[in-house]
């Protein structure tokens, strides 16, 4: 980059970093939002609590169909080029 061209482009080094600034947080909420972890976590408490019988066989059926939902959304996320 010649010193012309930083000169002239020197006024929107601001909106350059606070765009760059912007992804990263981006980039991070998407890594935290498509972790399997905290599903699969939440699918062994649920398994637990059938068994200790805190929930019954509806509310689990339930809530496990919603979290293998999520886990099929974070796969086709994950496979995405």
């Amino acid at each position: 980059m010649g010193l012309l061209t930083y000169l002239l482009t020197l006024p929107a080094a601001p909106v350059r970093a606070v765009t760059w600034v912007a992804q990263r947080v981006v980039d991070q909420a998407e890594e935290e939002y498509y972790d399997p972890a905290p599903v699969w976590h939440r699918l062994a408490e649920l398994e637990k609590q059938l068994l200790s019988g805190e929930i019954d066989e509806e509310a689990f059926d339930r809530e496990e169909d919603e979290l293998l939902a999520r886990l099929a959304e974070i796969n086709e996320y994950r496979q995405r080029p």
